[in-house]
């Protein structure tokens, strides 16, 4: 029991004491007057973007899958990456809703390597694409905000991914002496897999591009609720300042991201004049806005039952 209350106490204890160390430091009174500005109309759009970046995070893996060449339809991997996506929301960090993925692929009838390394693939080449578009713009950032510190960071983070794709791909080349042990033959199959992914660039190239946009769409989540609150901020702002942020909410330390979000976005639009509670309100509404086009995932939880089934896949 402690084992597995650890983590959920670990991180709640996280999101709450970074959650409260920020409030304290806002002036809430202005949050709640900043709040109550926000139109309904960008509310409405926003909630918009958040469903889009549902169903582009679904076509990411059913690329992989496809590159796998898994036998899930489009409309499969939809359902089981919706439901992934409400338990991320309401599990301990995002690695929640992917364990709850993997389950669900393997019991629609998927192998369970396929199921554990679909999924593995799929966050490595978003978090990779995520890294890439951070350095990609950061001229743009150092322009904006010159004095801003780490420039070097993401650079160093787009070769080490890079690299880190290149091991993954080789690790089939352990001895063979290891071959008896179940881990081994799991990361060989990881590597073959890796390879069918990454070193194919229609599947490689189609995953990354997908997942570069959906950081992007991201970026206009906020830029559109920033509108909606009236705030100074532009869309190359948000194109800069909000990719770093989603970088530090994949790490699994806290609950959906709560705390580390509003702490990080507070810090990046700082750095461009943004006010601390402008900044929180903004935050906060992101998260609310991603959590509520996630909930729908629960229902489709409850409706689909037993009836994810492999189908065969179209080539």
């Amino acid at each position: 029991m402690v084992k597995q209350w650890l983590p959920w106490l670990l991180k709640g204890a996280l999101s709450a004491g970074l959650i409260w160390f920020i409030f304290r430091k806002i002036d809430l009174t202005s949050a709640w007057t900043q709040a109550k500005t926000l139109d309904p109309t960008m509310l409405g759009f926003a909630l918009a973007l958040g469903l889009i970046q549902v169903w582009l995070g679904a076509v990411r893996w059913w690329l992989v899958l496809r590159a796998l060449k898994a036998s899930f339809t489009a409309t499969q991997a939809l359902v089981v990456y919706y439901i992934g996506v409400f338990f991320s929301i309401v599990l301990p960090g995002a690695i929640g809703g992917d364990a709850v993925r993997m389950w669900q692929a393997r019991r629609s009838g998927l192998s369970l390597s396929t199921s554990v390394n679909s999924v593995m693939l799929e966050r490595a080449a978003t978090v990779l694409g995520l890294v890439l578009l951070v350095a990609a713009t950061q001229p743009l950032l150092l322009a904006r905000v010159p004095t801003i510190p780490g420039s070097w960071i993401f650079p160093a983070l787009s070769v080490l991914g890079l690299l880190g794709i290149v091991v993954l791909s080789q690790l089939d080349r352990l001895p063979a002496s290891l071959n008896h042990l179940r881990l081994v033959r799991g990361l060989m199959q990881l590597a073959g897999d890796t390879r069918a992914l990454f070193f194919r660039p229609l599947w490689g190239g189609s995953t990354l591009a997908v997942a570069i946009f959906g950081h992007v769409n991201l970026a206009l989540q906020v830029y559109v609720l920033a509108i909606g609150l009236n705030l100074d901020i532009s869309v190359i702002d948000c194109l800069v300042l909000v990719p770093p942020v989603i970088l530090i909410m994949t790490l699994p330390i806290s609950i959906a991201g709560w705390g580390v979000r509003e702490t990080a976005m507070v810090a990046a639009f700082g750095y461009i004049g943004t006010e601390a509670h402008s900044a929180l309100v903004l935050s906060v509404l992101f998260g609310l806005t991603c959590t509520a086009a996630a909930l729908p995932g629960g229902l489709v939880w409850l409706i689909s039952g037993d009836r994810v089934k492999a189908a065969p896949l179209a080539d």
